[in-house]
């Protein structure tokens, strides 16, 4: 309930929907405040002291599932804060281009591609800064979609024109995860492998710059604000969880880090995208977080599963393109539970087969999420082309938990 709309509440109905937590709640405001909103269970929800310029709210305004917080948010930079609404995504690329000249100089830096649209806007970004001093390594590790690997190969290079080195390290990846089931031991496992790997290429880089023999001195990765706010990193932040490329890097690691992406959220990075000029199939992919594939797999990693794991993946992402819902989800991970098995009955036969987990959110930041409320006769073809079409699969069930209290991913 809105007792005051003014200040950051200015123009809000006195009833509306926010996304917030009711673990803790503020009982009486400081001296100085002025309570502006209410609810039953938070005496204090929202409060200002306008002489101080001082205000806090206790829902979140940022996420998705406050529709009016965004309203909230310009009130406070725009009418409390005397900021401008000067931010765009031309101007981010610039400031960006021109802390990378600066910082580069006339050194050779190699970009991990890993297929998904964050490290593609983050190798377009660096490649109008730099150009030909720019590298492209992109990694098999032999975790990727049905098709990622050629369509990365193909349709980035495409775009871009940008050099790039595509390395096969898939066995490598699969040996050094055999037996291993532990989430967190997984992708400590596929940062290490991604240095290295890096490190490999990178004398392919220095031959090939020739007479130069400059030295490789940057890396490039597409870290965005989550990762760093999940993995640790941010004011006051806990550890969710460790992303390979923040808390899965080697400490004796050699590059020196270039992550223009950083401080962004996910649309943001879209916005950038866009204005680089690359292709929607690029800039409106669905997220890959983590090392892919990998870590859907609840349990062991072998190339069987893989190859089960990317046929439901598949489907599921065909027949939700075909729905137009490409851009009404975030994503929809597709997760085998590998060392969980259901009975099912398949071909008039009793079958022991794995579960299959779908998980369809949507989200702008990825630091809350809802599920998406797919139609039922998508969901039912999804579910029966995945048990008739691949193996091992007699079970298709869905996930219907927001984040929080779950994650986007199950590892």
């Amino acid at each position: 309930m809105i007792d005051d709309p003014r200040g950051i509440l200015d123009g809000s109905p006195s009833l509306q929907t926010t996304w917030m937590s009711h673990g803790v709640a503020v009982n009486k405001a400081p001296e100085g405040f002025e309570v502006l909103a209410h609810t039953e269970g938070a005496p204090v929800a929202a409060m200002e002291d306008d002489e101080r310029k001082l205000y806090g709210v206790q829902w979140h305004p940022e996420v998705k599932h406050t529709p009016l917080g965004q309203d909230l948010i310009e009130n406070f930079l725009h009418d409390c804060a005397g900021i401008d609404a000067d931010w765009n995504a031309k101007n981010i690329i610039d400031e960006q281009v021109a802390a990378i000249r600066e910082k580069v100089g006339d050194a050779q830096v190699i970009c991990g591609l890993s297929g998904g649209v964050d490290s593609a806007v983050a190798a377009t970004l660096v490649h109008r800064a730099i150009g030909e001093q720019l590298t492209c390594v992109f990694v098999d590790h032999g975790l990727l979609r049905k098709g990622e690997a050629e369509q990365v190969k193909h349709d980035f290079v495409e775009a871009t024109g940008i050099k790039l080195i595509a390395v096969d390290a898939s066995k490598d990846f699969l040996d050094a995860l055999k037996g291993v089931s532990d989430p967190e031991t997984k992708r400590k496992i596929i940062g290490e492998k991604f240095i290295r790997t890096f490190e490999k290429a990178q004398r392919q880089v220095i031959e090939e710059a020739g007479a130069q023999g400059k030295e490789v001195k940057f890396l490039v990765q597409g870290t965005l604000y989550p990762d760093v706010v999940e993995s640790g990193g941010g004011d006051g932040a806990s550890n969710i969880k460790s992303h390979h490329n923040v808390g899965g890097l080697p400490d004796d690691i050699k590059f020196q880090l270039i992550e223009p992406l950083r401080s962004l959220f996910k649309d943001e990075v879209r916005a950038i995208g866009t204005e680089l000029g690359l292709p929607d199939e690029i800039v409106w992919r669905q997220p890959f977080p983590g090392p892919g594939l990998g870590i859907r797999i609840i349990g062991e990693i072998t190339k069987e599963r893989l190859d089960v794991l990317r046929e439901a993946d598949a489907i599921a992402r065909e027949e939700l393109s075909k729905a137009g819902l490409d851009r009404d989800i975030w994503q929809c991970p597709v997760v085998l539970l590998a060392d969980v098995h259901s009975v099912g009955v398949q071909g008039d036969e009793r079958t022991y087969g794995s579960p299959i987990v779908l998980r369809p959110v949507s989200s702008e930041d990825a630091m809350t999420a809802d599920w998406s409320r797919i139609p039922y006769d998508v969901l039912a073809t999804i579910s029966t082309r995945i048990t008739n079409e691949c193996r091992q699969i007699n079970r298709v069930v869905l996930d219907c938990t927001s984040k929080p209290p779950a994650t986007i991913e199950w590892e």
